[in-house]
């Protein structure tokens, strides 16, 4: 009767079943796996971040060290041991030696380091430029889809002292926020501005057709003027900071009231602008 029923149940024949068998495994293997739950991803970001600090600390380890340090099976201590080496941030030591970090490392290390040489440096020239000028001078860089200012300096002319370190201004509506985005290229720009653009002053640049107009002249000029696009009666213009790769970094802009910044001599301290950019740039590493 069992026999019977397995006949049954695979056609009848022991041929038939293993055909069946083998479609049933190829169904098996064509269905994707599921993606790992968030607690999976977060353990194991947690992990290769453990590996890379054991790393830091000792100098190099081999796999089983690994393994014993995060509390895992070998072949979970190889698997993230080998993502980690595929994008560079560690490497093994001879054939089948131990680990240490790798120069992937010292790439993003160099990175975070240009950006706190920047807050460092662009201070003493936003300053120097500030005193030049008689205009109120800031450094801003992309974060977050936002201008956050890093460095300020006040000219002699500056009647009422608005402290912008570390404040959040609108990309669209400054004239550093400008330069930022004319020089991302199509993809991250039309990503940085997903959304609706807010008005602030009846002279904002609302429309995308428009802005994208003025993102072109500001890479063909080489600098981005706002005049009473933030507030009523402020005008700016800035220019941008280029890393040691040639790529912008930041923004100088230099701020003040439309009654003595009028758009004539917006244009005219460009120059002077473009100096202190090109100071600050070399010092980064940048060179022309």
């Amino acid at each position: 009767m069992g026999a019977e029923r397995m006949r049954g149940v695979s056609g009848g024949s022991p041929a038939r079943a293993s055909t069946a068998s083998l479609v049933f495994v190829a169904h098996l293997k064509s269905v994707p796996e599921p993606e790992p739950k968030p607690a999976a991803l977060i353990q194991s970001v947690d992990r290769a971040i453990s590996v890379l600090e054991l790393l830091a600390k000792q100098g190099r380890a081999g796999i089983t060290e690994i393994a014993e340090e995060l509390g895992v099976h070998k072949s979970t201590a190889s698997r993230l041991v080998s993502v980690l080496e595929n994008r560079g941030l560690v490497e093994q030591q001879g054939t089948r030696g131990k680990y240490a970090l790798g120069f992937g490392i010292a790439r993003l290390a160099a990175a975070g380091t240009r950006r706190l040489d920047l807050t460092k440096l662009s201070q003493p020239v936003c300053e120097d430029l500030a005193r030049r000028i008689g205009e109120t001078v800031n450094v801003a860089v992309l974060h977050d889809r936002a201008a956050i200012n890093i460095s300020q300096g006040f000219g002699a002319a500056t009647v009422a002292v608005q402290n912008w370190v570390g404040q959040r201004t609108p990309l669209h509506a400054t004239s550093s926020g400008r330069v930022l985005l004319a020089y991302l290229d199509a993809a991250d720009r039309e990503a940085t501005l997903d959304k609706p653009l807010r008005r602030y002053t009846p002279h904002t640049v609302t429309q995308p057709a428009e802005l994208a107009a003025e993102l072109d002249r500001t890479r063909r000029d080489g600098f981005a003027t706002s005049f009473e696009q933030l507030e009523m009666g402020l005008h700016a213009v800035a220019v941008p900071v280029f890393d040691p790769r040639g790529e912008v970094i930041a923004a100088i802009s230099a701020s003040g009231p439309s009654y003595r910044l009028s758009r004539r001599r917006a244009e005219e301290i460009v120059p002077d602008l473009a100096a202190a950019s090109a100071e600050l740039s070399a010092q980064l590493g940048y060179q022309h």
